[in-house]
């Protein structure tokens, strides 16, 4: 089984190989080179405790101030391994953030191993945009995210360019980028 440890160097380094290597996001490397992104592992074995450890990590955030962190990587190396279990959740999750009144304040953006976006084939490349070695929830700062992009020129094109970057990269340079999980490691253990 993976330790906790192991998990968080393979977040890590799919972080900033893919994430920032590829420029997939042009605002995490800000946060990481800050050592601003808290990564939190949860032992949750199925959707409730990682429902649990969602609302302890939204109250953990907002009890920080942001310099000291700016956004949590909840990953959930035991529980939602099923991409559609996966998918369901993230239902839950909002709504935790409702009920919690964070709406406006926090966003949980979703990252899997299996990420698929509606209309794709499993293996198209373009689903790696949102794929990462385990199931991540990302919880992010509203006024972080809209700072980010009142900084950055046309936001609303990272998307379509994510897209061009990996059919540009194809599958052989995605494996390339080693950012699975570590070899030997299987958290259903």
């Amino acid at each position: 089984m993976a330790t906790d440890a192991t998990v968080i160097d393979d977040m890590r380094r799919w972080l900033e190989r893919a994430v920032i290597g590829l420029n997939l996001c042009p605002f995490a490397k800000a946060v990481h080179t800050k050592g601003q992104i808290h990564y939190a592992v949860s032992a949750a074995t199925d959707a409730e405790g990682l429902r649990q450890d969602l609302i302890f990590e939204l109250k953990e955030l907002l009890a920080q101030e942001p310099s000291a962190r700016d956004t949590t990587l909840l990953i959930a190396p035991k529980v939602l391994t099923e991409f559609l279990d996966f998918n369901h959740f993230l239902g839950i999750a909002d709504r935790v953030l409702r009920k919690m009144k964070l709406d406006g304040t926090l966003q949980i953006a979703s990252f899997h191993p299996d990420f698929q976006f509606g209309g794709t084939d499993a293996d198209d490349i373009t689903n790696y945009t949102n794929r990462a070695p385990y199931p991540c929830l990302h919880l992010l700062r509203e006024a972080s995210i809209d700072r980010a992009v009142a900084a950055f020129p046309e936001a609303e094109m990272i998307f379509e360019r994510n897209m061009q970057t990996l059919a540009s990269l194809g599958q052989g340079g995605w494996d390339a980028l080693g950012v699975g999980k570590s070899p030997d490691e299987d958290p259903q253990k």
